[in-house]
């Protein structure tokens, strides 16, 4: 999968930011819960899942009884997990880290 505007972007990225990951996020195909106004981020190394997806939850107004699940690699990863070692285990080759939310868990934990 590779985002337009190229690694060119994504270096300069990371030299001007080496405490950050870049992150882009994408709603699962059939899902009921809003789409999200911006998909590329710029993450804290050091934020959790957990935190990331409270980020998540608040750019698409998510109500707080509905719920949301964030996948990577159709995975659904540790809220405690650090985004930094998500991105470092599963960075695309086009050096972003995908994650894909849902309103459903379509996929289950593995």
């Amino acid at each position: 999968m590779l985002w337009r505007g190229g690694k060119q972007k994504l270096l300069a990225s990371e030299r001007k930011h080496p405490d950050r990951v870049p992150v882009i996020v994408e709603k699962a195909g059939r899902s009921d819960v809003p789409d999200i106004d911006k998909k590329k981020y710029l993450v804290p190394a050091d934020l959790t899942v957990g935190q990331f997806v409270y980020v998540v939850r608040k750019r698409i107004k998510l109500s707080p009884e509905k719920a949301i699940f964030v996948f990577v690699k159709n995975t659904l990863p540790p809220t405690a997990a650090l985004m930094s070692v998500l991105y470092e285990e599963n960075k695309d080759e086009d050096g972003f880290l995908y994650m894909t939310y849902s309103g459903e868990n379509t996929f289950g934990s593995h």
